[in-house]
């Protein structure tokens, strides 16, 4: 059963104009983790304790193979969902014939598995161990 949507992770031209925009329609969302790691693109968590936006941006001058290539190209890069139960989801979507995505860490306080749909679309579905709102926020 899904309890709610947890964020939206969209590549973004310019994150500090997204962050003017956001705070505009959302003056509680507040900068969760804003990072740039070496050699890769900034990526921003910006929300309030129910939910955030995902903000990652493209590599400049960058020209992509394919025209709906995520992580890439400005727009949507997967949708995420709490949900209960993950394993028997995984299970399920596995006997279904769904694609995984990408392979996450093991964590202390949440579970993360990545699904392909029929139309291409990522999701993300979380799971988490705690109900402390800090935990959820935990970057191991």
């Amino acid at each position: 059963m899904i309890t709610k949507i947890e964020h939206v992770n969209i590549t973004v031209p310019n994150i500090d104009a997204a962050v003017s925009f956001l705070k505009i329609i959302a003056p509680d969302f507040k900068i969760k983790k804003d990072a740039k790691p070496l050699n890769d693109k900034r990526w921003m968590h910006i929300g309030n304790n129910d939910f955030y936006f995902a903000l990652q941006e493209s590599h400049i001058g960058t020209h992509p193979k394919k025209q709906h290539q995520t992580y890439v190209n400005y727009g949507i890069n997967h949708i995420g969902l709490v949900v209960n139960n993950i394993d028997d989801i995984e299970n399920k979507l596995i006997e279904a014939g769904y694609n995984k995505g990408i392979d996450t860490p093991k964590e202390t306080f949440r579970k993360r598995i990545y699904y392909y749909d029929n139309a291409g679309f990522e999701w993300e579905l979380v799971e988490y161990l705690s109900k402390n709102t800090e935990d959820r926020f935990l970057y191991e």
